[in-house]
């Protein structure tokens, strides 16, 4: 089997989605974004202020990520995301595109990102792991109080979507080589 263009890391606030993204980007040479990166000036007020996003909210931040991620696989290169990607719609939305929306040119394929080039690594823990851990972040726009509201939205990845789950409690290395462990390599 090949290697995924895409390792799409996700998991709730906290779970170590962006430092476990930069750790795997640097071992494998893969390009790296932080999807909170391109969240828009509303969303983050938004949580800033304790309330949670709605789809509403992160259907266009999504459509973003995927042009983004279809752009740069077109170009041959393989990425890792780090994104909540909590609701199975919007990891559909980072490989499919919005499908109710218009398409950006002829609708070709090339818009859409096959499933098997879309690897999702779940970073999955307990809420007191996470809580723990979202304690004692500091200098982020998502505050802790949000953590139960991603909690209640998620839907685990299952089949048959492409995906490896990978216990948070653990250390940030024995997490990455877990992933990298798993990872079907050519």
């Amino acid at each position: 089997m090949e290697a995924p263009a895409v390792l799409l890391v996700m998991g709730v606030s906290g779970s170590g989605k962006s430092t476990v993204g930069t750790l795997l980007a640097s071992k494998l040479g893969w390009k790296f974004y932080d999807a909170d990166d391109y969240h828009s000036e509303e969303n983050r007020m938004k949580m800033g202020r304790g309330v949670p996003l709605s789809d509403q909210d992160r259907i266009p931040w999504l459509c973003s990520l995927h042009d983004i991620l279809v752009r740069d696989v077109a170009l041959g290169q393989h990425v890792i995301l780090a994104c909540s990607a909590l609701k199975r719609k919007y990891r559909d939305i980072l490989i499919q595109g919005r499908r109710d929306g218009p398409l950006k040119s002829d609708g070709s394929a090339e818009e859409r990102l096959a499933g098997q080039q879309l690897l999702v690594v779940y970073l999955s823990g307990s809420f007191e792991i996470i809580s723990r851990r979202l304690s004692q972040r500091k200098g982020h726009f998502m505050p802790p109080e949000l953590l139960q509201s991603q909690f209640s939205i998620l839907e685990p990845p299952s089949a048959p979507e492409h995906f490896i789950q990978v216990s948070v409690d653990q250390s940030l290395s024995e997490i990455a080589d877990a992933v990298l462990e798993a990872l079907p390599m050519k």
